[in-house]
């Protein structure tokens, strides 16, 4: 019995001992770590076509697409284009396709936002007339910037090359705006602006003379946010245009800006005389050719109409009707730019200067010659009370003496027929 219980005590010492290494956990048994979790296998994008792979097939000048339109492209003009020169990429431009792997590519493509890189030039755009004829109308003809800057052969405005170039500038917006059709298309009031610039005195000296300072397009209208003349904000409305014809002429400029007439515009009346009034928009001529000096007369004419009938009736003004122009016109005794009113000192015909200005034409004039009216009004009997009444005279005596001769006709009438019928008979 003593060995049974001996037996019986180590077997439960010993199930206790391995119970409470079993609690405990193998401390001192080093343990695996687990493996790790498995990642993903990286996937590379494709790479973006380059440019040989799209000259593969645009490289060809007289490649077409399915609709026949010409989509080749001439590497040479590219390399030496402000794109070209920069590197750029085709799938820069045309970034629709940087993920294509597929060639040929769909031939429907996105059209190019120039935005991404001239975001300030576009935004001008978008408040262009242009911009908004295009958004009136989706079949809009419209200038674009390629219209104006060309696609795979853009140059730098100072490139001669450059379809922006000062000298080549009136021949890029004549593509439209002396395109008959594009005219009618797009309903522009204005017809062929580009043949009267040719004709006129900044078109001559664009394309004969090739002076760079002479003014051409965007010189008047601007660049990118070319508006409508109605617009108050446009370069060309109406109280705007002395500013931009003095950003050239500033001279000019400053002599208008103190005569009554720069006066006026500059207080907000419409009705003042501009830049444009007298020397027209786009065929200015010079100031010294006759057939513009006699046109003056006119211009002047057409505010001051009181004036130009009185002046007609001058020796001045029938000589300048027969087409001479080597008397006075309104400019000669008025001035040209710095015109005053007749009470301010500065006026050519204020009373202290006068005599200084009839001596320009007639050296010897004197106190008593200047005192000749250039617009006496025979109607006016306050202005010229002696013609007024003299001219009521020889009226009369007209009459009269038509009125007695008419009169004294149609007496002898009848008896002049009496007298003829009875010579016929004695004959």
């Amino acid at each position: 019995m003593r060995i049974k219980h001996w037996l019986a005590f180590f077997s439960v010492l010993f199930v206790a001992t391995l119970t409470f290494v079993a609690a405990k956990g193998p401390t001192n048994i080093p343990m695996k770590a687990p493996p790790a979790p498995s990642r993903p296998a990286v996937v590379k994008a494709p790479p973006e076509p380059a440019n040989d792979d799209c000259l593969a097939c645009h490289g060809d000048p007289d490649a077409k697409s399915d609709t026949g339109r010409r989509i080749g492209v001439d590497p040479a003009k590219f390399t030496e284009s402000v794109h070209g020169a920069l590197d750029l990429k085709c799938v820069d431009c045309h970034a629709d396709l940087k993920k294509t792997t597929d060639f040929p590519h769909p031939s429907k493509l996105a059209k190019v936002n120039c935005a991404g890189c001239h975001q300030e030039k576009v935004a001008e755009y978008d408040r262009s007339i242009h911009a908004a004829a295009r958004r009136q109308s989706a079949g809009s003809v419209a200038a674009t910037c390629v219209d104006c800057h060309g696609t795979h052969d853009i140059r730098q405005k100072t490139d001669p090359k450059s379809l922006t170039y000062p000298l080549n500038l009136p021949a890029t917006c004549g593509r439209c705006h002396g395109d008959p059709d594009v005219i009618k298309q797009g309903h522009i009031q204005i017809g062929n602006v580009s043949d009267l610039y040719k004709d006129s005195i900044h078109g001559k000296a664009v394309s004969k003379s090739g002076l760079m300072v002479a003014a051409n397009c965007t010189s008047c209208h601007g660049s990118h946010d070319i508006r409508k003349k109605s617009d108050p904000d446009s370069r060309v409305f109406r109280r705007n245009i002395p500013n931009v014809c003095g950003s050239c002429h500033e001279g000019i400029k400053a002599q208008y800006d103190n005569g009554v007439h720069g006066i006026a515009n500059g207080r907000g009346n419409d009705k003042a005389p501009v830049c444009a009034d007298c020397h027209t928009a786009h065929q200015i001529q010079r100031a010294d050719v006759a057939s513009w000096r006699l046109d003056t007369i006119r211009e002047c004419g057409t505010c001051h109409a009181d004036k130009i009938t009185t002046y007609r009736d001058t020796f001045h003004g029938q000589v300048t009707s027969l087409g001479f122009v080597r008397v006075a016109a309104c400019s000669d005794c008025h001035g040209a730019h710095d015109i005053h009113g007749k009470a301010d000192p500065r006026s050519t015909v204020a009373p202290g200067n006068i005599v200084s200005t009839c001596r320009k034409c007639h050296p010897t004039a004197g106190e008593n010659f200047a005192k000749y009216d250039p617009h006496a009004d025979k109607h006016d009997k306050a202005r010229n009370p002696v013609l007024f009444y003299a001219a009521g005279f020889m009226k009369w005596l007209l009459l009269g003496v038509f009125g007695v001769f008419g009169l004294h006709a149609v007496l002898w009438l009848p008896r002049g027929f009496r007298e003829r019928r009875g010579q016929a008979k004695h004959s």
